[in-house]
């Protein structure tokens, strides 16, 4: 019995001096919302910051204006997913006094009201003579996003007797299979990069009003302090940019096709290291 006890005491100091995973130089605490394009990102900056530079991160799933809240707060350390300067507008108008901007990671973003190809009107002003076509409804996302209001405005400006309906980025894509699938008609708040514009043949309608912007660009926010705090990190998300969108695009199709999206990211540092290296700089 006294040898088991040794060998159970030993057995437990050893355990105490296992150092957990990616405990190295600290916390890191990453928000995002769960948009396809936000997932990429944010999993990259995630496995960046664990398998080259030793930090153990969080990364947080939160509505939009929570994500702003939470960094301008100091709660999380940042997000890659500021969409500018249209879509996050009145968050960066509310809080840019407390937040860093640090920048675009990528360009040719933009947001619009998406449909089938085989969809025969082309314009946003076409659509209360085709209702009964789309049964009267907009399929949105989840309803703190900056497109939602938007698209609330679209509704409003152009007079459209439709009702814009709550949902997810995952509800949405579904209720768009669906439709695809029946050959129905059916209109999608949207946005690229979007892995669904290359899967299916989709066209934007015509915004002539202009109410969802044009061309916009996602940047890096950080909170105010992280340069002081921790600059190491700063300095690697100050860095932080993709190519261009296609290559964000390409990450978001490989998590739609297998693997967990931190898989993959840790697959995209493999394959890029010159790239990397350059944000770590």
């Amino acid at each position: 019995m006294k040898r088991i006890m040794t060998l159970l005491v030993a057995m437990t100091l050893c355990a105490a001096m296992v150092v957990p995973a990616f405990a190295g130089k600290g916390k890191v605490r990453i928000a995002y919302v769960e948009w396809d394009c936000a997932v990429a990102s944010t999993n990259v900056v995630k496995a960046v910051l664990q398998e080259k530079l030793d930090y153990d991160v969080e990364i947080l799933p939160v509505a939009a204006a929570a994500m702003w809240q939470a960094t301008a707060s100091g709660d999380v350390d940042g997000f890659v997913t500021a969409w500018l300067p249209v879509t996050h507008a009145d968050y960066l108008k509310k809080m840019g006094d407390k937040v860093d901007d640090l920048g675009p990671i990528t360009g040719g973003a933009r947001l619009g009201w998406a449909v089938p190809t085989y969809v025969t009107i082309n314009s946003i002003a076409e659509l209360n003579s085709v209702k009964d076509k789309f049964n009267g409804r907009i399929i949105g996302i989840d309803p703190g996003a900056g497109i939602m209001r938007l698209s609330e405005d679209v509704i409003e400006q152009y007079g459209l007797d439709y009702t814009l309906m709550e949902g997810s980025g995952a509800t949405m894509t579904a209720a768009l299979q669906s439709a695809i699938k029946n050959n129905e008609w059916v209109a999608v708040t949207a946005w690229s990069p979007h892995w669904m514009f290359g899967k299916w043949d989709l066209k934007y309608l015509e915004d002539p009003k202009g109410v969802l912007g044009g061309e916009e660009t996602i940047h890096t926010i950080a909170r105010t302090g992280l340069k002081a705090d921790m600059p190491e990190v700063y300095n690697f998300l100050d860095n932080f940019s993709w190519k261009d969108a296609n290559q964000l695009q390409m990450v978001m199709a490989w998590n739609q096709d297998g693997g967990t999206p931190y898989e993959n990211a840790v697959r995209f540092i493999n394959e890029n290291p010159e790239q990397v290296q350059g944000w770590l700089q």
